[in-house]
């Protein structure tokens, strides 16, 4: 694999009324690298996934992990654990990079 180098988070980040499209950096068998971009009012359903790592860049909102639910603001990082279900709710725009590990 390739390093992946992104000067600028900005430049990936993709709003739409349609919901998120998320952009994907990088993705192997082990590991899948997203910038998530919602607009203000989107929602990302929870939904189980693997163990994965949150850092929320830029806007406010919350994280659902299974029954919790976090306030998110630039800055806040989240680590789920494998299987837990989360979901995403933007107060704001809102823009997070997601790593996705196997």
């Amino acid at each position: 694999m390739q390093p992946v180098f992104v000067p600028n988070w900005r430049d990936q980040a993709v709003f739409s009324p349609d919901g998120p499209q998320p952009q994907v950096l990088v993705q192997t068998d082990k590991l899948k690298a997203i910038i998530g971009s919602l607009e203000a009012g989107q929602v990302i359903p929870p939904h189980p996934e693997a163990l994965a790592v949150y850092h929320f860049l830029e806007g406010s909102g919350w994280m659902t992990v299974d029954d919790e639910r976090y306030p998110v603001l630039s800055g806040t990082i989240i680590i789920t654990p494998e299987g837990a279900a989360r979901g995403v709710e933007a107060d704001t725009r809102l823009v997070f990079l997601a790593a996705r590990i196997a």
